[in-house]
């Protein structure tokens, strides 16, 4: 049996040892997780740095989808663009997708860095998280390939807006 003297030293070392115990959650890289539902290969639920980092990897661009639950224009993508396969394998091979719910997870960091103001909002970034052009409003496929092709020329040039 532990005399008195013992007891608060090894309750001390108890408290001391669950202190120092592993951060490694916290330095960990971050999941990528892809949404299945549609032509476009769409990364949801991860940081914008986790998505950028990506594409830098990759030697792509990022497009962004900003949306709402509630956003008419926003459902009417995802029932008819965003399910368009070759669409989505031109989007697929040249850009990392990326999908954000406005009001969840990272979407209400995200709408105040890009100063978002209206849904949806398309954004095409750059390997550094710049935004080289956007759309605010819905876009369907002729357009959406438009400002894409658009995209990917502006960066060729360097035209990639600070």
């Amino acid at each position: 049996m532990l005399t008195m003297t013992y007891r608060p030293i090894l309750f001390c070392l108890l408290i001391t040892m669950m202190a120092c115990k592993s951060n490694k959650a916290l330095i960990e890289e971050p999941q990528i997780e892809y949404e299945n539902t549609y032509a476009f290969n769409f990364i949801k639920n991860s940081p914008l740095t986790a998505v950028v980092d990506k594409a830098a990897e990759e030697d792509k661009l990022v497009f962004v989808d900003i949306y709402t639950d509630w956003c008419l224009p926003c459902q009417l993508m995802n029932e008819e663009v965003f399910v368009d396969e070759n669409l989505g394998d031109f989007f697929n091979e040249n850009f990392v997708s990326y999908k954000v719910n406005a009001e969840q997870g990272y979407g209400p960091d995200i709408v105040t860095l890009f100063q978002v103001q209206a849904y949806p909002t398309l954004l095409f970034l750059d390997h550094k998280g710049r935004i080289i052009s956007e759309k605010r409003g819905m876009a369907f496929h002729q357009e959406l390939k438009e400002l894409a092709l658009k995209s990917i020329e502006l960066n060729q040039n360097n035209g990639s807006v600070e």
